[in-house]
């Protein structure tokens, strides 16, 4: 996960790339934690948080 000033620095097209990688991974995480295969569950919730400060930054930058 790279830092918000990092995220302020690229361009539209590259944050929609790192959304979907780190969208992908979210859903990955997710299914493993409903079907009970994830030890480490505390990794979802920076994720999560994750994927909402990248739609931020695309946000601020299509304004």
């Amino acid at each position: 996960m790279k830092e918000i000033k990092d995220l302020r620095k690229l361009e539209v097209s590259d944050l929609r790339k790192e959304l979907v990688d780190a969208q992908k991974k979210l859903y990955e995480l997710t299914m493993k934690l409903e079907l009970s295969e994830l030890k480490q569950t505390h990794l979802v919730k920076p994720l999560r948080r994750y994927v909402a400060v990248i739609q931020t930054v695309m946000t601020e930058k299509t304004i």
